[in-house]
């Protein structure tokens, strides 16, 4: 097999993929701007790169048959990045967005989803094999969400749109796709939309923490006018009109759930339930003891 360069392998993500790689004969590397920072496990070459530096990478595709790339530089930066990297591969797996899902929760106007269009568009043009992962929202976005109130010892939480229902994916289901669409050679020009198992409001989402914690945890509904000032503590605005675009234009509509997972992998996909369970450090273990 040949060697797999990770770019994007401190994310969520990215560091699942490497971990599941470790159990499959392919030959590891790993794109970092800081290798002394990055804490990667042993068994990956580090190398330091950069995706605004086109002049970096070089060196990092040496020898490189496969890349999983998640896109962690401005769009400013793809033209250039992406150059050296078709020109260099036979393979890209791309973590993408349903951006093309016909669900009004992923066709609301946004930055990221003009941005993965501009990069899939010039992966697509370039001649390499590909396969475009389009994962909804990550079960992890809710602890990190709500942890902060939920360690804080409330038992409640003031958030928007509290019967918006999605379906959250594990970032480790995430990763048995990629692996597999990095290591077998039946996944070229393939679109793989990835959701969890399950269509459920952020209200239950909630709840469901609670009840793993083993306390009861209720969310009172915040209107949306009030989001941007409260959300974050008022950072990251664009990220937060974007949500509640997705969230306000869902209303009234179940999440978009795919068996995807289970169709590539053989297993199913990871409940949120799940999720949390093997989490539960982040909200605090006090209701597990």
């Amino acid at each position: 097999m040949g060697r797999i360069l990770v770019i994007g392998a401190t994310g969520r993500v990215g560091r699942r993929v490497i971990s599941q790689l470790g159990g499959t004969s392919a030959r590891v590397r790993v794109l970092v701007r800081d290798p002394q920072a990055a804490k990667l496990p042993l068994h990956v070459e580090v190398v330091r790169g950069d995706l605004t530096v086109s002049e970096t990478l070089g060196e990092c595709l040496d020898s490189v048959d496969t890349v999983f790339l998640v896109w962690t530089a401005p769009p400013a930066a793809v033209d250039a990045a992406l150059a050296p990297i078709t020109k260099r591969v036979r393979r890209i797996v791309f973590l993408s967005s349903p951006w093309k899902t016909a669900h009004p929760f992923f066709q609301q106007p946004n930055p990221i989803r003009l941005l993965h269009e501009q990069i899939e568009r010039r992966i697509e043009t370039s001649g390499c094999e590909w396969t475009f992962l389009r994962p909804g929202m990550f079960a992890a976005n809710a602890i990190g969400w709500w942890a902060s109130d939920i360690r804080a010892g409330l038992d409640h939480v003031r958030w928007p749109y509290a019967a918006v229902a999605t379906a959250p994916i594990d970032e480790r289901d995430i990763a048995a796709v990629a692996v597999r669409a990095l290591c077998e050679d039946r996944h070229a020009r393939a679109e793989y939309v990835l959701t969890g198992p399950q269509s459920m409001s952020q209200r239950d989402q909630l709840s469901t923490i609670g009840a793993v914690l083993g306390r009861p945890l209720r969310m009172e509904e915040m209107s949306p006018d009030d989001a941007p000032r409260e959300m974050f503590g008022g950072k990251a605005p664009g990220t937060v009109n974007m949500l509640l675009d997705a969230w306000g234009a869902a209303i009234g509509w179940p999440a978009h759930v795919t068996s995807t997972v289970e169709a590539i992998t053989g297993a199913p996909a990871r409940t949120f339930r799940e999720w949390v369970t093997d989490h539960a450090e982040f909200c605090g273990k006090a209701g597990l003891q």
